[in-house]
């Protein structure tokens, strides 16, 4: 087929990407008279421009026949320096690296796939940036609204906007069936991408023949601006002279700080000194109490630290605070038996009342902290030395335990069959080598997640980022490619399993093209570590959980030109003078450690917290229904 002559509105495209370029922006270009106000265009055209007005100058994409318009668009105005269009090779990938260019860098970024698989994949993928509270937008293909017959991809059923509603089951979901309607499409999805409290993807699905129409005279100030919310607080004295008077009433106060505090690390310390209260992290809060605070009891929940647990178990007053009170971070709901009484800090009202016996404090949790912390300097609680003087206790033995499975030596290994590094002991290393590179660790899910966050010593938000919001696999390695496209990109290294990743190892291809400065390292031990051993623990045995299969996972990284492939050893030495060559290469390096798995309970950490699972389910739910909360 003859490639047709390019038409009219393509050179009043590329003109107009000029001219936002010159100017540095839409206003600015309408301003300085380089870019008319009302415009004739594509819908496409109008989106990115519309987007651009939102800030979003990032697009993620892998493009099929379901988004060849919006492509030439995002051509013309990468030509012009406008945006950058950055090619993936998997939808998952993709959409897991938009979500930690948004989480870690603070940088909005759009996602774009073709109609059919590629859209099922990002938004499969998209459960990450959902579960964690991370704005993203998803501009997928769509079936066209002629209804002509079954477009390639659309999924085969006599029915209307199914892919519509498949994104409005996982977020907020707009379909553009018609043109005139981008201004409310935008305006919806700044809302939910840079919602304060309740961030997360949004959807934007482009009909196949929606997206070349033109839109005549669209005025460009109509599109709207980038959504930014005041800061929201509880009205009334009432409901704080409440809280105040329940912190009086209790002498063992915990705060759990959930993964909605980590901007408000200053507030979550003066609100544990106000009510003389030690503070149970997430994985998701790690850093916002430094980790050797008195006060910072380490992570509670089903994979938490005998700290934190005991911190939790004994509390007679929970404050929870940007916490949505997930399974593994409040135990299945059981994670609180003593408490009497709660009180909840959280802009959701959903989750505000998730506990019975709860005084809401509901609003943006810097301003509500600030009032709750000002309204008890006014009448001051008692001094709680005796709790305090017990949870230090159980911190510093947790603190042994983490020390003793950090130094363990190397065990034999039946599958290595050879002694080999524990996880935690490799762990161990890689933090400590990060920490003093300055890179942010990223972990994959798994038994590396739990280790990774159990672990982690941080002193400051986000120096740790673990995606246990949806545990997905394969996030680490493939948000490790958002450093190669920041801004002002960080060191970063990723540790992840072998499961993890092979969920997505063509990320090394799009690391290089990207040109990632960071380090993947992939602990080794042929299973599924977390459910093997979850199942021994439950049942006596492992089942399906590992291969035998020999992989050379260094050949294989190496065969992709540009990546630093090294082995890790079997040793704490070896394995620092790898990561140390590792860190010292310019681009993407790989470090494979073969990691034990086994009974030898030296290789653990151990475990505190309950989980609603398997055969553990009737002692779970009969302690639920006697709870108070």
């Amino acid at each position: 087929m003859d490639v047709p002559s390019v038409p009219a509105h393509r050179d009043a495209a590329a003109r107009r990407a000029r001219a936002i370029a010159q100017a540095g922006g839409v206003a600015a270009a309408i301003e300085a008279g380089l870019l008319a106000d009302t415009v004739d265009c594509t819908v496409s055209e109008a989106l990115v421009i519309g987007l651009l007005k939102q800030g979003v100058r990032k697009y993620l994409a892998i493009f099929g026949h379901g988004s060849t318009d919006l492509a030439e668009v995002l051509r013309l105005y990468a030509a012009a320096g406008v945006v950058r269009v950055h090619a993936f090779r998997n939808e998952v990938a993709m959409a897991h690296a938009a979500t930690a260019l948004r989480w870690q860098y603070g940088e909005q970024a759009a996602v774009v796939t073709s109609i059919g698989p590629g859209a099922l994949q990002a938004m499969a993928a998209s459960l990450a940036a959902a579960s964690n509270g991370v704005g993203v937008w998803h501009i997928y293909g769509d079936e066209t609204t002629h209804d002509e017959g079954f477009n390639m991809q659309q999924i085969p059923k006599h029915q209307q906007g199914l892919y519509g509603q498949l994104t409005a089951v996982m977020g907020e979901s707009y379909v553009l069936h018609t043109p005139q309607a981008l201004r409310a499409a935008l305006r919806r999805g700044s809302i939910r991408v840079n919602h304060p409290y309740g961030a997360g993807p949004f959807y934007l699905l482009l009909p196949i023949n929606v997206q070349p129409q033109g839109v005549q005279g669209l005025r460009l100030a109509s599109l709207p601006d980038t959504f930014a919310a005041p800061p929201t607080v509880v009205a009334g004295d009432a409901p704080l002279a409440a809280a105040v008077d329940l912190v009086h009433r209790h002498r063992r106060i915990v705060i759990k700080a959930g993964g909605g505090t980590r901007r408000f690390a200053k507030q979550i310390r003066a609100l544990a000194g106000a009510v003389d209260g030690v503070v149970v992290l997430s994985p998701g809060s790690l850093g916002v109490l430094a980790d050797d605070d008195p006060r910072n009891m380490h992570v509670g929940g089903s994979k938490g630290s005998l700290s934190g647990n005991a911190a939790m178990a004994e509390a007679d007053l929970l404050i929870a605070v940007g916490t949505r009170a997930v399974c593994q971070s409040d135990c299945s709901g059981v994670g609180y038996p003593a408490a009497q009484a709660v009180i909840n800090i959280n802009g959701d009202l959903a989750d505000a009342a998730h506990y019975n016996r709860t005084v809401m404090l509901p609003g943006d949790i810097g301003e509500v902290v600030g009032r709750l912390v000002a309204a008890l300097s006014a009448r001051p609680p008692s001094a709680a030395d005796a709790w305090r003087a017990a949870c230090a206790e159980r911190k510093r033995r947790w603190q042994e335990i983490c020390v003793q499975a950090a130094t363990c030596p190397p065990l034999l290994d039946d599958v290595w069959q050879r002694p080999v590094l524990t996880q935690p002991a490799a762990i161990g290393v890689v933090q400590a080598m990060a920490r003093a590179a300055g890179a942010t660790c990223l972990f994959d899910a798994g038994d590396v997640q739990a280790n990774g966050f159990q672990l982690a010593r941080d002193t400051a938000p986000l120096q740790t980022i673990t995606e246990a919001g949806a545990s997905y696999m394969g996030f680490a390695a493939s948000a490790l490619v958002a450093s190669g496209m920041a801004d002002r990109p960080q060191r970063v290294v990723a540790v992840t399993g072998d499961g993890s990743f092979m969920m997505n190892p063509q990320v090394l291809i799009d690391g290089v093209e990207h040109g990632v400065r960071g380090t993947v390292v992939m602990l080794d031990n042929r299973r599924m570590a977390a459910i093997s051993a979850l199942q021994v623990a439950q049942y006596g045995a492992a089942f399906a959980t590992s291969d035998g299969v020999e992989v050379d996972y260094v050949a294989l990284a190496g065969a992709v030109k540009a990546v630093r492939a090294l082995h890790g050893g079997h040793t704490e030495a070896a394995l620092r003078a790898a990561l140390a060559e590792a860190f010292a290469y310019d681009g993407l390096s790989f470090v494979h450690v073969p990691v034990y798995f086994g009974p030898d309970p030296r290789a653990g950490l151990g475990t505190y917290g309950r989980w609603n699972v398997g055969n553990w389910v009737d002692e779970v739910q009969d302690m639920y229904r006697v709870q108070n909360l």
